[in-house]
């Protein structure tokens, strides 16, 4: 099979999972929307890492369970996403999962959130949603699908944190922070202002006592200090 040509603009991309028609549904939907090239499509984690050490791609797309490689049944994806972001630090890494457990969210972000993103399975089929993915990855920041942030601040509003408790603006603020938007993403989305962004995520940071910060990976990773805590 010929290699795919590198295309300016668009990331390369290897898709993994070892479901068959997940594998080529991701793929199809990458390569019909024209914004990605698919390099490679493979359905173990030892052939992923062949592939990544092969194609070099800007981004993997890995389920968090699959055969293959030295790695801890059940996390075979997440293990292997770690690994790939070691060796190949400029490749960004897109885990997929039918898991909003907080366990795995904070799995796959316990070295770091750099070049991370977690997304449920269902959110396959959202083009915007899995192409934002590989593009923030891509770049270096990263993504938690808010279905796992609402599951994870659900949990943590029954059990309480420390501090002073998050204002409404405040909680919805943060979930677009999880989301990986900057201040001016999040102020569209929410139809704000810019400058009422900024101030609620200062407060947001006084309030959880974390270092104010504008790199997206830290901002998610504030996202994971705050709902961990």
């Amino acid at each position: 099979m010929t290699e795919p040509e590198r295309v300016e603009g668009r990331p390369r991309v290897v898709v993994a999972d070892d479901h068959y028609l997940v594998r080529e549904g991701v793929r199809r939907l990458l390569e019909t929307s024209g914004m990605a090239v698919v390099a490679g499509a493979v359905g173990s984690a030892d052939e992923l890492l062949d592939a990544v050490r092969r194609l070099r791609p800007d981004v993997v797309i890995t389920d968090i369970r699959m055969p293959g490689g030295p790695f801890r049944p059940g996390f075979e994806g997440i293990d292997a996403a770690h690994r790939i972001r070691a060796d190949h630090p400029a490749t960004g890494v897109v885990v997929l999962s039918q898991f909003s457990d907080a366990l795995y969210a904070f799995e796959v972000f316990k070295h770091g959130a750099e070049g991370f993103a977690y997304l449920l399975k269902d959110r396959v089929g959202d083009l915007e949603e899995l192409l934002g993915a590989v593009r923030a990855v891509a770049g270096g920041g990263s993504v938690i699908d808010p279905k796992v942030v609402e599951a994870l601040m659900a949990r943590h509003a029954v059990r309480g944190h420390r501090g002073e408790e998050l204002t409404p603006r405040e909680r919805d603020v943060l979930r677009e922070m999880a989301h990986g938007r900057s201040n001016g993403g999040i102020a569209r989305a929410l139809h704000l202002s810019v400058s009422a962004v900024e101030k609620n995520v200062n407060s947001i940071f006084m309030k959880l006592e974390l270092e104010n910060s504008p790199d997206s990976h830290r901002r998610v990773a504030a996202v994971l200090a705050y709902l961990g805590g």
